[in-house]
């Protein structure tokens, strides 16, 4: 059974000849290009539907091409949706592009703190080579044994719901198992979300992207003018996770001054940024510290549990698919919840289902990013300042660059998927992680993350439902990142042997 995905383009007209593939574009101004009617003063930003606002936007590229123009108030924004001219944008940071201001206004509003994701410029080259050393393969590969025991607690976590034949809330699930994998590698705390039902950090967590994308595509700052309910409850969960944040720093100095061999050999992300802020010279600053451990949480929870989340969701709905997920992980995969590196390293078809899901449904299918300078854009000429709108799953989902490409065949990432350009078009269009400098520095840990949860549930349990509220496959809804509507799941327990 296919899965629904956004109408694929038709397929492309013969190309030009060689005479007209040589003649340079005449470049065009934003005000030169196609888009939606837009009305005075507010522009567009009435007609948009936050939560399906890159449905919308993929359907406008359907309509107006892979260039158009967005008005967002008095303010002109370009959308880019060719994926070779996207790449060149993201290769492009952190020298020609920049995440934008209004980011960074709303989220010191929230009392976000900065830290590497939002970064920009010299401090983010700063912060990025701390992060960098945190996530090093080697270092996630001596954070396994704490990676299983957290495993483990999904699968505890499971089985008791399976006992009892209750339905799983799929993504609350996994954001508690992701929280508590990033806690303890990036800060080297035992973060328990996934045995206890009390006021996790993580309920906190889950409402902080969806405020700020709320508040990025408000039309008009009312919160500034007048705090709702809802305005009071988000400023306690910014600050009950900042409190959280000071006790993982707290936790942190305090095994650095008890051992003092950790300032030469730090064990975490965590530890390796204090000795660096510590450091005569060392270029980051406390506030820094702890901004990216606020970035690690939410980061780290939101964009791996919504992946895992989605690459459930389209198994199911393509039974052959499941199975020889199933195969792989039970034939290569001793015991479930005591897995080695090297079997994880051998699940190469769920590896191909991850990067097919993110092919479908990439937690991030678009990225607006600001022009630190005058600068071109295929042939739009883009001001300093100017907001490019990059769209990153239109060319991935498109008939033209990727073939049957609204089905889901975790095969075409594997060599068995055949030969030639087109067996390999996937791998060259989606950019799940980005790319260029500002690349995710996470998407190792990612990966494992997700191999691990899936050899759980495979292993451990027969998938007797994946439900939507509806019946339909699961609709899409964009807050920060993009997000499955509904799903849960009934398991039953793997019978022995």
């Amino acid at each position: 059974m296919d899965t629904a995905t956004p109408t694929p383009d038709t397929p492309a007209a013969a190309p030009a000849s060689d005479a007209q593939a040589a003649a340079p574009r005449p470049l065009r101004e934003l005000a030169q290009l196609p888009g939606p009617r837009a009305w005075p003063v507010v522009g567009n930003l009435l007609q948009l539907d936050a939560p399906r606002f890159h449905l919308q936007v993929e359907q406008w590229c359907r309509q107006y091409g892979p260039y158009f123009r967005l008005q967002m108030g008095p303010r002109p924004v370009l959308v880019v949706a060719d994926h070779e001219v996207v790449a060149t944008v993201l290769r492009d940071r952190p020298d020609g592009f920049r995440r934008t201001r209004l980011l960074e206004i709303i989220g010191a509003e929230m009392g976000l703190l900065p830290g590497v994701f939002g970064a920009n410029g010299e401090t983010w080259k700063r912060q990025r080579r701390m992060v960098m050393a945190g996530f090093d393969p080697a270092h996630v590969k001596g954070y396994f044994p704490s990676m299983c025991r957290v495993s483990q607690r999904l699968a505890g976590r499971w089985q008791k719901a399976a006992a009892g034949a209750q339905a799983i809330d799929l993504q609350a699930d996994l954001m508690r198992y992701t929280v508590d994998t990033i806690a303890g590698l990036a800060f080297g705390v035992e973060v328990n979300t996934l045995e206890s039902d009390a006021d996790v950090i993580q309920r906190h967590l889950d409402k902080i992207f969806p405020a700020l994308y709320r508040r990025m595509m408000s039309p008009l700052p009312v919160w500034r003018w007048w705090r709702s309910a809802a305005d009071r409850e988000l400023e306690r969960s910014v600050a009950a996770v900042r409190a959280a944040v000071d006790e993982f720093i707290a936790k942190a100095r305090a095994r650095i001054a008890a051992r003092p061999e950790l300032r030469e050999h730090p064990e975490n992300l965590l530890e390796a940024m204090i000795v660096a802020a510590e450091r005569e010279g060392g270029g980051i600053s406390d506030l820094e510290v702890a901004g990216n451990v606020l970035t690690m949480l939410l980061a780290g929870e939101d964009t791996t549990a919504n992946t895992i989340a989605w690459m459930i969701h389209l198994l199911w709905l393509n039974p052959e698919s499941l199975a020889r997920a199933i195969a792989e992980v039970r034939q290569g995969v001793a015991d479930p919840l005591h897995p080695t590196l090297e079997e994880m390293a051998g699940l190469d078809f769920i590896e191909a289902c991850a990067h097919e899901t993110m092919r479908l449904k990439p937690v991030a299918p678009q990225l607006p990013l600001e022009a630190l300078r005058e600068t071109v854009v295929g042939d739009v000429r883009v001001p300093v300042g100017g907001v490019v709108i990059s769209m990153l799953r239109r060319d991935s989902v498109s008939e033209r660059f990727v073939p049957q490409a609204a089905r889901f065949m975790p095969e075409r990432w594997l060599s068995e998927g055949g030969p030639g350009s087109q067996a390999n078009a996937a791998k060259r269009i989606s950019m799940p992680f980005g790319a260029g400098p500002r690349i995710c520095p996470g998407r190792y840990l990612a990966l494992l993350e997700m191999k691990m949860a899936m050899t759980v549930l495979l292993g451990c349990f027969d998938v007797k439902a994946v439900d939507t509220p509806d019946g339909q496959p699961a609709a899409e809804k964009l807050s920060f990142t993009m997000t499955p509507v509904g799903l849960s799941m009934r398991l039953a327990a793997r019978a022995a042997g």
